[in-house]
């Protein structure tokens, strides 16, 4: 039986780590490493440096090369193949270094229950015949990093927040109702859709990172710095995740 711990990281800083989270590390057998490519070597740069900051027993720390997602297929089959795909990489690495059976720990960014697909992933495990035991450890999520680092609560005073994705934004516009809205995933400045008038926006990028940055204001003011800025750190750095928090003044009941 493989006994497999998804473990939330939070967005790369070792400070954020619960001591749940270190506790199950070091209990593990064997940790997976996912390598994304050189564009993305920060990442598993941070997942080695968090590995070598708490890690104090014999647990093996094993890196693979993640599959990549076929950009030019619809959204959700190419989704379908890549979890696939990527199921199918555990499952090898499984059986190459835990033919036995064992506890098994992977790292996830944030929580594994938001905007993460590792929970789906290790369901086809279990589909595909394996015997899987498997425990969510919770981790911070980009949101609460973004709150915390602009200081701001996450939802107004009896308001309704909604966490949507850039795609879904871009496609529907601001969600029904919703006084707050979240956004993650956005790979192209979805707020510009929006009309700007009366929407304040708070913006980070690298969260909990060396390089973290912040933008705060009117969205018609700030939102042109933000694409600006947004570009420069993707061209520095070869890759960005940021993640924003919008509030709407609502008038005249719309």
């Amino acid at each position: 039986m493989i006994d497999l711990h998804l473990i939330g990281i939070g967005t790369g800083n070792p400070e954020h780590l619960t001591a749940q989270a270190v506790a199950a590390m070091n209990s593990a057998d064997l940790i997976l490493l996912p390598r994304k490519g050189h564009a993305k070597s920060d990442l598993i740069d941070l997942r080695r440096d968090i590995c070598a900051a708490v890690l104090t027993g014999a647990t093996r720390v094993v890196e693979f090369d993640l599959p990549v997602r076929d950009g030019a297929a619809a959204y959700l089959d190419a989704v379908d193949d890549w979890h696939a795909a990527i199921a199918q990489v555990w499952t090898t690495q499984i059986a190459a270094h835990l033919p036995g059976g064992g506890r098994l720990a992977l790292l996830v960014w944030g929580d594994p229950s938001l905007y993460d697909s590792s929970l789906r992933i290790a369901e086809r495990l279990k589909g595909g015949g394996m015997d899987v035991l498997v425990t969510v450890v919770p981790g911070i999520t980009s949101i609460q990093a973004l709150t915390a680092a602009q200081a701001i609560p996450l939802n107004p005073l009896a308001g309704a927040l909604t966490i949507t994705t850039g795609r879904l934004l871009r496609e529907h516009g601001w969600p029904e109702g919703a006084d707050t809205v979240v956004v993650m995933l956005d790979a192209g400045r979805a707020f510009e859709v929006l009309e700007p008038r009366g929407i304040t926006i708070w913006w980070g990028a690298y969260l909990g990172m060396a390089q973290e940055a912040l933008e705060q204001g009117p969205l018609v003011d700030v939102g042109p710095r933000i694409a600006a800025r947004r570009a420069e750190l993707r061209a520095r750095h070869g890759w960005i995740m940021d993640v924003y928090l919008m509030r709407r003044e609502w008038t005249n009941g719309a």
